[in-house]
């Protein structure tokens, strides 16, 4: 057996006990997991801080000194040990609440010690609990390095003696071994890169002789991680589109070319004739395409997506359009019957609260294959909607969704349709290649001719009268306005009372019948909200109070004004994500932002990366920066960047470079069966698994499609 895959309680140190804690609360089992445990950060063990030059902080700090006496306190339960340390400058205390007894039967008085710990400050005195101890003559002797790794712990394992020191010696004792570590990346990727080998890097990582070493050990492993998850991503994306067979729509027929000549509205963007170029490509490839569209708020992904249906059609195969909610589902058939006014394809829209006549008429049409089109809701996945030739499914919005529910879809085919699905929540790049790397991606990056940016503005509470006095500027103008409020699901109360308070004091100063108001919130009933939201869209009323739910709603031209109450309380990307819900006609519109005047620093640069910029994708990246990639995904997507010592946004120039490397390695040698190649074939898999893994070689076709079209389950509205 490989030395390194030895079970951690044979090393020197651990034990049986010591091994069931590290396995617990590190999942460290082998010696290859406390090899690969990296240290958060680095002390440096040269440095002593003079005790009168403590700062006034809860930081951690080594000193040297002398112990010169110990005390015992009672206290209210039992009693604690205290110890007078002191230096040259002055004097702390050293205290300890439990496990004194066998540690003052090892102290020695006027002896000189390195003590390291989290200082504590009362009264201006300096304490330090349960400090980390080793008499001078000792520290010395030990490794001589000039950094202390200092590594992630628990309150546990410090509770059972295992603190930093112990974890440093372990990690000595594993490295004084000198394992046989092989090679885990071939020789002309090291030296194309100029890496060090994996036995260095590991040994100068936990042990670094100076910033120098530590920084080219740290870029090793990084790339090496990025390497392994990128290869991983790759070779899903290749085997998939080996595996599952898709429908080949050879010929963009007549359908397709009357359409565009004599019934396109507008000329299209380069970047929508860019992505319906890829999607020809995918659906005349035989392959299943699984396509990721992004388009930031209004880009233009509705007519994409009706040109993609087209192409379907010419091919004799129908199509459907999945939306999250009826109002947007309504929207959209509404657009493309607009859009195909004039032309033979039939459409149909189907939810909810369509009758049994309409569902007949729909689910007659669809089997004889006379209706070419689907739009609806949640309704179309019902079992007995039944397609005669599904052959192309366009999922919006598709963090609403479950995956139970996506997966129906291809059972409406033998051969499952191609699947393309749309989302207006933009994804920052360095993300997209971590979560998204095994997907293809198509992005529009640009908005339609004739659109306004929207201007965005940030104003205080104090400021409201004069927003009311511009919001009855814009009406006259005959615009319309949008009022939204916070929602959080811990305060739900609260929000409500928010919302209520601020439609009453709104009634006032826009009363009727001058004015007209829409309301719409989480306790209505969904019938209620259609009703009220039909009605702000037929321009009854002038003004929608509402809290969150319309931030994937339906598109009203006429609307040129958002008000975003206590903006402070929403994420960067929810902002945007309800800014674009204006600016949907040629009028200038406008985004205001409301806060109070006391504003966090993260909560400031929120609102000034708002006034900044309308790019969806900048200001993902700097959702990304602010946040992590984990609170970004949710936790559902934790373990996908749960890296062990990489970090997509600090390290985001490696992650291309090895995402780069991964690419051009596949690409010359598909199966890594070169000999230059003999080590990452052998150690794919294997030290730095990819969270994937288990699905990425799983023989189920079945589980491999569900898991490839939709990765995600849950909203994204973090993101």
């Amino acid at each position: 057996m490989d030395v390194m895959h030895t079970a951690i309680e044979y090393l020197k140190g651990v034990g049986p006990e010591r091994s069931r804690l590290l396995k617990e609360e590190l999942n460290i089992q082998t010696y290859q997991d406390l090899l690969h445990f990296f240290p958060n950060r680095y002390i440096d063990r040269s440095k002593f801080y003079p005790i009168n030059q403590l700062p006034n902080t809860s930081s951690e700090f080594q000193i040297k000194g002398i112990v010169t006496s110990v005390d015992f306190i009672k206290q209210k339960r039992g009693k604690r040990m205290v110890a007078n340390f002191q230096d040259e400058t002055g004097n702390m205390q050293l205290v300890w609440f439990r496990g004194y007894q066998w540690i003052k039967e090892g102290l020695k008085i006027n002896q000189p010690y390195v003590i390291f710990g989290r200082i504590n400050w009362f009264n201006g005195q300096a304490s330090m609990p349960h400090p980390e101890m080793e008499l001078e003559s000792v520290f010395k002797q030990g490794l001589k390095a000039v950094f202390f790794p200092i590594y992630r712990s628990t309150e546990k394992l410090i509770n059972k003696g295992v603190s930093q020191r112990v974890v440093q010696k372990l990690v000595a004792n594993l490295i004084e071994k000198e394992p046989d570590l092989s090679e885990t990346l071939p020789p002309y990727l090291l030296n194309h890169f100029k890496l060090i080998s994996k036995k260095e890097a590991l040994h100068q990582v936990h042990y670094p002789d100076n910033q120098n070493t530590l920084a080219r050990a740290q870029a090793r492993l990084k790339f090496e991680e990025f390497f392994y998850m990128q290869l991983q991503l790759i070779l899903k994306n290749h085997q998939r589109k080996q595996k599952i067979k898709g429908h080949s729509f050879a010929e963009v027929g007549p359908v397709f070319k009357d359409f565009f000549k004599n019934h396109l509205p507008f000329t299209l963007t380069a970047a929508q004739k860019r992505v319906i170029k890829e999607i020809r490509t995918d659906l005349g490839s035989g392959r299943q395409m699984n396509r990721l569209l992004q388009g930031d708020v209004g880009s233009g992904k509705t007519i994409v997506a009706l040109l993609s249906m087209l192409i379907a059609i010419d091919n004799d195969f129908q199509a459907s359009l999945v939306a999250p909610t009826e109002i947007l589902a309504q929207q959209h058939f509404q657009s493309l019957s607009t859009l195909l006014k004039g032309t033979n394809v039939q459409c149909a829209l189907l939810t909810g609260s369509s009758t049994k006549k309409e569902r007949i008429v729909i689910h007659e049409e669809l089997e004889k294959g006379s209706l070419a089109i689907l739009i609806g809701t949640h309704a179309i996945f019902e079992e007995k909607v039944q397609f005669k030739n599904l052959g192309l499914a366009i999922i919006d919005e598709q963090h609403r969704f479950g995956v139970a529910q996506r997966a129906k879809l291809w059972h409406k085919n033998k051969i499952p349709p191609h699947v393309l699905v749309m989302t207006a929540t933009p994804i920052p790049r360095t993300l997209a290649m971590s979560i998204y790397g095994d997907l293809d991606s198509s992005v529009i990056e640009s908005l339609p001719p004739g659109r306004k940016p929207i201007k965005t503005l940030h104003r205080f509470d104090n400021n409201r009268l004069n927003i009311f006095a511009f919001i009855k500027e814009q009406i006259k103008l005959g615009r319309q306005v949008y009022i939204v409020y916070p929602l959080i699901q811990e305060s739900e109360t609260l929000d409500y009372k928010d919302l209520m308070d601020g439609y009453q004091s709104i009634s006032r100063d826009f009363p009727k019948p001058e004015y007209q108001i829409s309301i719409v919130h989480g306790k209505m009933k969904s019938s209620d909200k259609a009703y009220e939201m039909e009605r702000f869209v037929k321009g009854k009323t002038q003004i929608m109070i509402a809290t969150t739910v319309i931030e994937v709603g339906v598109n009203v031209s006429n609307a040129s004004v958002m008000v975003i109450e206590s903006a402070e309380r929403f994420g960067l990307s929810q902002l945007h994500q309800l800014r674009g819900r204006v600016g949907r006609g040629s009028d200038q519109s406008y985004c205001i932002l409301m806060s109070g005047s006391k504003l966090s620093e993260e909560g400031k640069t929120r609102l000034q990366t708002m006034v900044k910029t309308n790019d969806g994708f900048e200001i993902a990246e700097v959702d990304l920066r602010l946040r992590g990639p984990g609170n970004l995904m949710g936790t559902q997507q934790s373990g996908v960047l749960n890296l062990r010592i990489a970090d997509i946004v600090k390290d985001h120039d490696i992650l291309k470079i090895a995402r780069n490397a991964a690419i051009d390695i596949l690409k010359s040698d598909p199966s890594l069966s070169l000999s230059e190649n003999l080590p990452v074939r052998w150690d794919f898999g294997t030290t730095l698994v990819h969270p994937f893994s288990m699905l990425l070689f799983s023989n189920s076709i079945t589980n491999c499609i569900i898991f490839v079209l939709f990765p995600l389950k849950g909203r994204w509205e973090s993101i």
